[in-house]
């Protein structure tokens, strides 16, 4: 499984980096607002630190604009993925995008019948949300399980990335479930090294070599 972190904050996605959880990145327009600088400038700085995939997401609405904020984006960088959202005419502009090289994260996605057309459109990534559907009472991994189902029984290429992610719980199921990437916040990658036990065992440890003489 790939690990995306969920950010814009390039110091927080270089101590990712650094710890080896980092496979790529997705951003969005409220993340990248809430740095205060420029979205080309941000998508750039990612771009250099990271040599995975980097999702930079179109603002437009209409495909033939879409396209062009695609084709103009793809140029930042080598690696950069054209994240469009769940509509027709987005499925518009990943197919035409798609027929150009450039490679695409279709986002806002809720359920197995948007992820299929995703598939057939021939979109790279299809990001499921699965917290949103928690919070209205629907459970969002079942959707991811379905979503994952379908590629496998007819062999489609677009990896499923899972999205809206809260808590290590949806990680840990969504690999159990044999989903291709999670894009996941910085704050919930390091909830995933802690355990009590772990804890408690190394300060045994030095409890231990304390006693030893050793330290």
């Amino acid at each position: 499984m790939k690990f995306f972190i969920d950010s814009a904050d390039v110091n927080e996605i270089r101590q990712a980096n650094l710890k080896g959880w980092v496979d790529g990145v997705t951003t969005n327009p409220t993340l990248i607002a809430k740095s205060g600088r420029s979205f080309k400038e941000v998508i750039a700085e990612i771009c250099k630190e990271v040599s995975g995939p980097v999702s930079a997401e179109v603002l437009a609405t209409q495909s033939a604009e879409m396209i062009k904020e695609g084709l103009d984006l793809a140029k930042i960088a080598s690696n950069v993925v054209i994240k469009i959202p769940m509509t027709e005419e987005g499925l518009i502009a990943v197919k035409k995008l798609t027929s150009e090289g450039i490679k695409t994260n279709v986002t806002l996605v809720f359920n197995p019948l948007q992820a299929l057309l995703v598939a057939k459109a021939g979109g790279t990534m299809v990001s499921p949300f699965v917290g949103r559907l928690d919070d209205i009472g629907i459970d969002g991994l079942a959707m991811v399980e379905e979503i994952v189902h379908i590629y496998r029984q007819f062999d489609f290429a677009t990896e499923v990335l899972v999205a809206s992610v809260r808590s290590p719980l949806h990680i840990e199921k969504a690999a159990l479930m044999g989903a291709d990437i999670v894009t996941v916040p910085y704050k919930v990658m390091q909830q995933m090294t802690h355990h009590p036990l772990t804890d408690k065992g190394l300060q045994m440890f030095m409890e231990d070599w304390k006693k030893s003489g050793k330290l």
